[in-house]
């Protein structure tokens, strides 16, 4: 079934030499090739501010240059992330991007009596790929994928994006070819099924 699919490059390095945008190109390639409708969203090239204030995140203006990106979510069917976990989390600037797009009034209705009445962003299914230095399987079952899982629930469940899978790619320190090209592979594979 054809789908819309946004790629949301979360890598705060705007420099695209890292796994992160490989992963995102063999995705959109796969998912480009399957006939699928791509676009792209690269956190590190937008320029915002973070939020300060609860009363700015309620009613203060949409920064202009995020007004691209909440378009492209509210036209995407499924979303992809893609982000290197740094201090067991996702990048400072993907958080921030999340808070400015995710306002009352598009992400959730802008009703203080019920703001869970309904979900700005249902009907919606996402991934997320996160790279890391140590085994994924160790950040799985050890750390129990803390922030992944709020990322899953708290952020995207929130506003309605499910099912919200996930894809972790461990011990990228200093991958060899063969394991990048697996990756890779994995990735494009993904893309042709909007997985």
């Amino acid at each position: 079934m054809h789908k819309r699919i946004l790629l949301i490059q979360g890598h705060p390095d705007a420099a695209q030499g890292h796994l992160c945008h490989a992963l995102a190109a063999a995705y959109g390639a796969g998912a480009a090739k399957a006939g699928h409708d791509v676009r792209q969203t690269q956190v590190a090239a937008l320029d915002f501010p973070i939020l300060r204030s609860q009363d700015e995140w309620e009613r203060g203006p949409l920064p202009p240059g995020l007004q691209q990106a909440q378009e492209d979510i509210r036209w995407a069917q499924h979303m992809v992330f893609f982000f290197p976990l740094w201090l067991g989390d996702m990048p400072a600037l993907l958080k921030g991007f999340l808070e400015q797009v995710a306002r009352p009034g598009f992400a959730f209705p802008d009703d203080r009596m019920h703001p869970l009445a309904k979900k700005g962003l249902s009907g919606r299914s996402a991934r997320v790929v996160v790279t890391m230095g140590m085994p994924a399987l160790l950040y799985r079952w050890y750390f129990r994928a803390h922030s992944i899982k709020s990322l899953k629930r708290n952020i995207l469940g929130f506003v309605g994006v499910a099912p919200v899978r996930d894809t972790l790619i461990g011990m990228v320190g200093d991958p060899e070819r063969q394991a990048v090209d697996k990756w890779v592979g994995a990735l494009e594979a993904m893309g042709r099924s909007a997985a």
